[in-house]
């Protein structure tokens, strides 16, 4: 076994220096970016492997991402193609939203789907998603009984309210007075791991700014660092903005990239939240594996 064969062995043994060659896209969605492996003709159960995916998403030493994205043929009837979405750290993740837009809008490129209207697999069940005005946009399950109070995790200073939301993932949202000012590795590490939360979850931090938008910060579970935007933390953001009575049912939020996500949102006679999000899904390049 050579050295790189060995060092991409996991531990049962299995050589996994198939990688090498491999073809892949980098795509960013507002600064969130991924790695994107095509797994629909052939065999992609290699980067399936925590280790792998650490390898590929380091920065510095590897691609560099938050995550990584494994097309695959859907099982589903009612879909034109699945996704698996791993967070860097190698954990599988139900949905991701801005992975899910970088999805869309590389299946459209890749002629796998009618831009005009398709149907993504995920970890969160079939999605309706479509391209119009050349962004990528997708529906979200059914999002149920956010809380706009949380009173398990009591606000520090200067925060103004807590809530939680389930949009695909679980997402605490923070209203503050400027996320300029927040400590969003302290603060959402904390909160990421409170012991109210069995899973978990995303921290986002939320102020208006004063030409009266929003901008958003990202604590993000799985990579354990801010990330420059979270496309499902958007969307929990975005109903529970509303539920405080701070916005209607579209509206804009600014990443900390600078580039903003969209959110449409209704409430459903049962009660529960209808959204949907669109943003950037942007291809930055292509090319092949080699020496992780």
């Amino acid at each position: 076994m050579d050295g790189l064969a060995a060092q991409m062995a996991g531990d049962d043994g299995k050589d996994l220096a198939m990688t090498q060659g491999r073809r892949f896209w980098k795509m960013t969605g507002s600064g969130n970016d991924f790695v994107f492996m095509d797994g629909r003709t052939d065999d992609a159960s290699e980067f399936e492997n925590a280790d792998v995916i650490q390898r590929i998403c380091a920065r510095g030493t590897g691609v560099g991402a938050d995550g990584l994205v494994i097309l695959t043929a859907p099982a589903s009837s009612g879909a034109d193609l699945a996704l698996r979405y791993f967070n860097a750290d190698g954990s599988l993740a139900s949905l991701c939203g801005n992975a899910t837009l970088c999805t869309a809008s590389l299946a459209a490129r890749l002629g796998a789907v009618d831009p005009a209207a398709f149907a993504l697999e995920t970890g969160s069940g079939v999605l309706k998603a479509r391209i119009g005005a050349g962004l990528p946009e997708f529906d979200l399950p059914a999002i149920r009984e956010p809380e706009a109070a949380f009173p398990a995790i009591p606000l520090a200073p200067d925060e103004l309210r807590l809530g939680f939301a389930t949009a695909g993932i679980p997402h605490v949202v923070i209203r503050v007075p400027d996320v300029a000012l927040i400590d969003v590795i302290g603060r959402g590490r904390a909160v990421r791991r409170h012991v109210s939360l069995t899973e978990g979850a995303n921290v986002n931090f939320v102020s208006q700014h004063r030409e009266g938008g929003w901008r958003i910060r990202t604590y993000e579970r799985g990579v354990e660092a801010e990330t420059l935007a979270c496309g499902t933390g958007s969307v929990a953001t975005a109903i529970l903005l509303r539920l405080w009575g701070e916005t209607g049912g579209d509206v804009e939020l600014e990443t900390a990239s600078g580039r903003s996500l969209g959110i449409r949102s209704s409430q459903a006679s049962d009660g529960s939240w209808q959204a949907s999000l669109r943003g950037e899904g942007r291809l930055v390049f292509e090319g092949e594996l080699r020496d992780l």
